[in-house]
């Protein structure tokens, strides 16, 4: 299905990135989902949404309401066959703060081998400063068929791989969190006061570029070049593996998508257990 943007065609991967416009025109196509994704998994959904968009929770739909872990597969395949997403529908993410959640949602959709999944580009902001449509309504959808496949671990660090690297220079460690959090002056910003570490810093050798700055004021995405030259002018280049952290891992599944979507970076990892399990370890190193 094709997303027709000109404009974005310069990305590596144009095809995981649609317009507003494009979303709008699809509301009605039955082999089209959307789904809205939001830090408050409730309050923005309820004022009003895009027409036909139903609502996943990341909290308990995205992530195993009892482990420390994402959702597994036969959880994930249910809640999609219950929005009636089917193997062969296109699913379109967005929601608040630059499509943060959204991108996490991508990421574990991913992660399961989810074909066609995309991103409203800009999210909720864009759509409403494009004063497009949004509703009070809930969407009913008659229960699809699908399959997930196993976890894809090629796009997932865990703790023991990054203990094995950091601070050899053997791989990119990006932190994507403030500059006050990868500093150590922070534990976690004040609004996410439940998900303190018990250190502040960072892991050995890791860059910081915060995750915010590859998208506009708009919410949409910066152009490939200023994306590269963002992180080229930290020393994040596509000639080596990468792995991205921040401090629960959902704003580094947002940055896992810039570089392995809109640059193209062929080895990039979200290491989602981050700050969180690095700066609560007995005997783990840290950089401030």
């Amino acid at each position: 299905m094709s997303t027709t943007l000109s404009a974005q065609d310069e990305y590596a991967h144009p095809e995981v990135l649609v317009d507003v416009h494009w979303a709008l025109a699809h509301i009605t196509d039955p082999k089209v989902r959307i789904a809205e994704v939001d830090y408050d998994p409730t309050s923005n959904y309820n004022q009003g949404h895009i027409p036909g968009a139903v609502l996943f929770d990341w909290k308990k739909d995205i992530n195993d309401p009892v482990r420390r872990d994402i959702v597994s597969r036969p959880q994930l395949e249910e809640l999609l066959r219950q929005s009636g997403v089917a193997n062969d529908s296109t699913l379109l993410l967005y929601g608040d703060f630059n499509n943060w959640f959204a991108a996490f949602a991508f990421w574990v959709f991913k992660y399961y081998g989810l074909q066609d999944v995309r991103i409203i580009n800009g999210g909720r902001k864009k759509w409403i400063e494009e004063d497009k449509p949004l509703t009070k309504e809930l969407p009913k959808y008659a229960k699809s068929e699908i399959s997930l496949s196993n976890g894809n671990d090629g796009i997932r660090a865990y703790l023991d791989e990054v203990r094995r690297v950091a601070g050899t220079g053997k791989v990119t460690l990006v932190d994507v969190r403030s500059p006050k959090e990868f500093s150590g002056e922070i534990l976690a910003p004040p609004e996410y006061p439940t998900e303190h570490a018990q250190r502040g810093g960072h892991i050995p050798g890791a860059v910081n570029i915060p995750w915010a700055q590859a998208v506009r004021d708009d919410g949409t995405f910066k152009s490939p070049q200023e994306l590269a030259a963002l992180y080229q002018s930290k020393g994040v280049v596509s000639g080596k593996d990468t792995i991205a952290y921040c401090r629960i891992g959902e704003r580094s599944s947002h940055t896992w998508f810039v570089l392995t979507y809109l640059l193209g970076f062929p080895s990039v990892k979200n290491y989602d257990g981050s700050w969180t399990e690095w700066g609560n370890l007995v005997r783990s190193p840290v950089e401030k």
